[in-house]
């Protein structure tokens, strides 16, 4: 059950990989367990959110009080991206693998899709940002717990 706990977790927005990751260890779990459950868990969202996060976007625009938000959002990725390049996906990579508050799948998925990117191009980055970041999140509590005596 505790590894199902972990898979689910790491879907919830915000918490994504970057929360499970250090649970799954303080719970006692191999590192290598806790990786494969952690990042297949935050990549399960990403197939969904990207073809869907723009027309939930779309649909936004059209309410009557906060309709203007939505059309500024999906105005600021409007013709910003002419050619996909290796920088934007090396830029997307990099965001999502960063540890931080903000920065895992869900965010990455809303820039792909403000930026136009089809799944097809900006699942890979995302998936290897996820991938980069659970060893990195693995690292860290590992020298944190260690720190502690955990």
């Amino acid at each position: 059950m505790e590894l199902l706990f972990l898979f689910l977790l790491s879907m919830v927005p915000v918490i994504e990989l970057r929360g499970a990751v250090p649970i799954g260890i303080a719970w006692g779990y191999p590192f290598w367990l806790v990786y494969a459950v952690s990042v297949l868990g935050n990549l399960v969202p990403v197939p969904i959110l990207i073809p869907f996060a723009g027309k939930v976007l779309r649909w936004g625009a059209t309410l009557p009080k906060v309709g203007k938000i939505f059309s500024k959002i999906i105005e600021i990725g409007n013709g910003k991206i002419k050619k996909i390049t290796k920088t934007i996906m090396l830029a997307l990579f990099l965001f999502v693998a960063i540890p931080a508050p903000g920065t895992g799948a869900w965010t990455g998925c809303l820039i792909a899709t403000l930026l136009n990117l089809p799944l097809k191009k900006a699942f890979w980055p995302i998936a290897f940002g996820v991938a980069a970041a659970g060893i990195i999140m693995g690292i860290g509590s590992y020298g944190l717990f260690g720190l502690l005596g955990i």
